[in-house]
């Protein structure tokens, strides 16, 4: 591969403004193609960037021929058809979470990410965030045993908008997208499988026709347990917060920051080259691109993820 790895990148949102801040950082990475619903507004944000290309279509980047590697922050109901159209073009691709909106979806990436051989990624952040990275040092290490997991999830979204408080063109999905992070971080951090899960939901909104309030338990094969909170009606504190409680310690992690139980921050500046979790994620494609090898959260890794949140809906359905 040539030295400087051509990327397009489809979604302006608030997901793709933090990729494209992200890849700033990283040298030998060029955005050169940029996709987004309105194309004023695509073209405002590629104008700050630098970007050449811009496009309303997916698969006016695709052939692109210096194209090496999509990067896709778009809506969720699009993303297993895109990284399929991507791998079909002999495109690398990094699909934001979550991989799909189904199990099936989910199965038909991995397929064709194993028959194109090329890499193929999900934007499982919570496992390149300084915060959990230092705590999966410690349990590799052997220094921490989690116990139990303690999640809360939660925003203010009672009219469909996104992390900048703009409208949306979809619909958010707390399971389909907001309990991915913990199923799949949960599960890696214990290095063990999900074996029990078991859900709960409250009323569905009349007019965005999702759950706007979830419960989630969760047990691994060597017996830790999550318990999982998540609300589209809570009016702050915003984001999601992880307790780890072990047998030698309990942390608190904010995103990239990490605390003790006594609210005391932990360093976690020498833990990476960055202290941004969406800029380590994208190196880690990159360097997957670059070494020729599967990389951390590859889609391969992470759909045992997705066959919780099948049985997870099946149970809500039921």
């Amino acid at each position: 591969m040539r030295k400087t790895i051509k990327v397009a990148l489809a979604g302006v949102g608030a997901f793709g403004i933090k990729h494209l801040d992200g890849i700033r950082h990283i040298d030998g990475v060029e955005v050169i193609s940029l996709i987004g619903r309105d194309l004023e507004k695509t073209q405002e944000v590629a104008s700050k960037y630098g970007i050449s290309h811009v496009t309303t279509k997916l698969e006016d980047s695709l052939a692109l021929k210096e194209v090496d590697a999509v990067i896709l922050c778009t809506p969720t109901q699009m993303h297993a058809a895109q990284s399929i159209a991507c791998l079909k073009a002999g495109k690398h691709v990094q699909v934001e979470i979550p991989l799909a909106d189904s199990l099936q979806g989910a199965l038909d990436v991995v397929a064709m990410a194993k028959r194109s051989g090329l890499v193929a990624m999900c934007g499982h952040t919570r496992r390149f965030n300084p915060s959990h990275q230092f705590v999966h040092r410690e349990i590799t290490d052997g220094r921490f045993n989690i116990l139990q997991l303690d999640v809360q999830t939660y925003f203010f979204r009672r009219t469909n908008m996104n992390a900048l408080g703009q409208a949306r063109s979809w619909t958010d999905h707390l399971l389909w997208h907001h309990a991915a992070h913990t199923v799949d971080l949960f599960a890696y951090q214990c290095g063990s499988p999900v074996v029990r899960a078991n859900a709960v939901q409250g009323p569905i909104h009349p007019v965005l026709g999702i759950a706007m309030d979830m419960s989630i338990q969760l047990k691994v094969a060597n017996s830790a347990i999550c318990t999982l909170s998540l609300s589209f009606n809570n009016d702050g504190p915003l984001g999601t917060f992880f307790r780890y409680i072990g047998d030698t310690a309990t942390y608190i992690a904010r995103y990239d920051d990490l605390f003790t139980a006594r609210e005391e921050k932990i360093d976690v500046s020498k833990v990476a080259v960055s202290m941004n979790g969406i800029e380590l994620q994208d190196r880690e494609f990159f360097a997957a691109i670059r070494e020729g090898r599967e990389p951390n959260s590859s889609v391969a890794s992470v759909l045992p993820c997705y066959q919780v949140l099948h049985d997870l809906e099946l149970q809500l359905k039921g």
